[in-house]
């Protein structure tokens, strides 16, 4: 019998995903993914896992700085839904940038085995609008 999703293995999964990201570690990125993974873009695309991947890992994308805070943990039964604050400045394509978002993932227990399913990541802008 599989044993319930814990938070701690919720932010476990996610801080080895972004250890894979900081060390251009591909493998790493690739091994806490499940085959499903996707990833909804800020301007309302999708970007598929093999992407991702490949992206974690490209010359023309680096991190100069990187940190993950604020998590707030959702659990329901095998399944998490993840609010984080992600900062991170670096260069995409010789483009600089300079990221505060609010991140949603949502990460999946099957088989004892945690991986993310899915992530959006939305900038937080100093002016609300609404909430």
């Amino acid at each position: 019998m599989q044993s319930s999703l814990t938070k701690s293995e919720v932010i476990a999964v996610i801080k080895k995903f972004d250890e894979g990201w900081k060390n251009k570690d591909l493998k790493m990125v690739d091994s806490v993914l499940s085959p499903g993974y996707i990833y909804f873009t800020q301007s309302g695309g999708v970007f598929s896992r093999s992407n991702l991947v490949q992206t974690a890992g490209s010359p023309e994308y680096t991190l100069d700085t990187v940190e993950r805070m604020e998590y707030f943990v959702e659990l329901y039964e095998n399944t998490a839904v993840v609010s984080t604050r992600w900062q991170g400045k670096g260069r995409y394509k010789g483009t600089y940038f300079n990221e505060d978002q609010r991140c949603s993932l949502t990460i999946i227990k099957t088989a004892d085995i945690v991986k993310i399913f899915s992530e959006h990541c939305t900038p937080i802008r100093p002016t609300r609008l609404f909430h």
